[in-house]
């Protein structure tokens, strides 16, 4: 096992994996920015290196100063995250070619799986059902007239390295695809690099319901079921459950095996999530692969017994994985909330600034809260506006609900706004109460909050 692994993120993500090393006896390595030189995540670890200034192309995502960092410590490994360098193959390299090991799938997979049109290909030769849409790149503006009209409006333009809700553009109508193509573009280039992209067809009123799954190098596949991710704002998620309220035992069965064809397809050896829109007919598609651990994964480890932090660094290891999947039994209902620094009041503003005072939810069965703030801290306002996730796991949905209540109400947070109450609102919809709801819900109950 490795003795010491540098975690190449920040804030409560970089906790998280520095807990599950401490777990199992392997010390750590925080980098951190100049404003994060207070984070606890750089208190907690066993080392900090500062790498550099604000901006995170001069820290967070400067591969250069990380895998210096990594040397100058000795570190064996290093893990990602999510977000940053956690999907970039360039940054997985080179700390292969420094001998390094990348805690996470071969930069090859991630080449393969991170172009969103190379992975359509993939997945129809593995048999998974995937959105009616373009085959590979539509690199011209006429050649995107010619497919929406052969697909029928409404359409969708997609980044094909995109990720994290950019380079997507819905286009309802004829008049508008020419801005939403060009602006999807240069929205592309500018977050990724590469302005690729392709088309699907808009799939009205379904839910967004992903799969995890985790693959060795001995070939060995398994998932830990799936999760409910339809509650989004803008492409972003807000709210998390696992099981889907919506899934039925069928369906569920039909759509986990799917999603392990599509990790053997693509040789996966690491944790990584498999995301399908699944439709008011019961017929479900293959959107993407996340090469990557999850904002959301707690839900799933809630409802499976899995430490999936624990199971990435035995995997990059070379270790067998720990399950099979016989082993693995779902238990109960798990939802998360998540916590941003913003006011939803003012088109949901990032608010940074002083924290106040602080007093977690923490105590009582089934209550987890993920976070890097703590009481004195100063938010910067340079990164994510999450500062916290509140996870908890019931014997059905309705005790997970009104966990989720119980714990959203004890979470008292002055000196920033928050959208603690945002997510009460929601708990408090009769539509979510009843499992009703879409990835249209939160802007049809931004308008009209019942």
């Amino acid at each position: 096992m490795f003795d010491k692994i540098l975690i190449a993120n920040r804030g409560e993500i970089a906790v998280r994996i520095i807990r599950a090393c401490r777990e199992m006896g392997i010390k750590t390595v925080a980098v951190f920015s100049e404003p994060d030189r207070e984070a606890l995540h750089a208190q907690l670890a066993d080392e900090a290196v500062c790498i550099g200034s604000a901006k995170a192309a001069d820290s967070y995502n400067n591969m250069a100063n990380i895998i210096s960092a990594a040397v100058e410590k000795k570190a064996q490994a290093i893990h990602p995250g999510f977000g940053f360098l956690s999907e970039n193959s360039t940054f997985a390299a080179m700390c292969e070619e420094c001998n390094i090991k990348f805690i996470g799938p071969d930069p090859s997979v991630i080449d393969a799986l991170g172009n969103k049109a190379n992975a359509r290909m993939m997945m129809q030769k593995a048999d998974v059902p995937v959105i009616p849409g373009s085959d590979g790149v539509v690199d011209t503006l006429e050649a995107a007239f010619e497919e929406a009209d052969c697909l029928g409006y409404p359409v969708m333009v997609k980044a094909s390295a995109g990720g994290g809700g950019k380079g997507i553009r819905i286009v309802r109508e004829k008049a508008e695809l020419q801005k939403a193509y060009e602006s999807a573009k240069s929205e592309t280039k500018a977050a990724f690099g590469d302005d690729a992209m392709y088309m699907e067809k808009v799939i009205e009123h379904a839910r967004h319901v992903e799969v995890q799954v985790l693959g060795d190098r001995f070939g060995n596949v398994i998932h830990l079921g799936e999760r409910d991710c339809s509650l989004q704002r803008k492409n972003q998620k807000v709210l998390e459950e696992a099981p889907s309220p919506a899934i039925s035992p069928e369906v569920r069965e039909k759509m986990c095996a799917a999603a392990v064809r599509a990790a053997k397809a693509a040789g996966y050896q690491s944790a990584g999530t498999i995301e399908f829109l699944y439709d008011q007919s019961g017929e479900f598609y293959f959107m993407e692969m996340n090469t990557r651990v999850q904002v959301e994964h707690p839900i799933t480890e809630m409802i499976t017994g899995v430490d999936i932090i624990k199971e990435q660094i035995r995997i990059a290891d070379g270790q067998k994985l720990s399950y099979t999947q016989d082993d693995i039994v779902i238990s109960g209902h798990a939802i998360e909330c998540r916590i941003n620094a913003e006011n939803p009041d003012r088109n949901f503003a990032p608010c940074p600034g002083l924290i106040d005072y602080l007093l977690l939810p923490s105590g009582g069965l089934g209550i987890r809260v993920d976070t890097a703030v703590y009481e004195g801290y100063e938010i910067p306002p340079y990164y994510d506006s999450m500062i916290a996730k509140v996870i908890v796991h019931g014997k059905d949905r309705q005790e997970a609900i009104a966990k989720m209540k119980r714990a959203l109400y004890e979470f008292i947070i002055d000196g920033i706004d928050t959208n603690i109450e945002f997510q009460n609102r929601i708990l408090n919809n009769k539509e979510y109460l009843a499992g009703e709801f879409d990835t249209s819900f939160l802007e049809t109950f931004l308008i009209d909050p019942k």
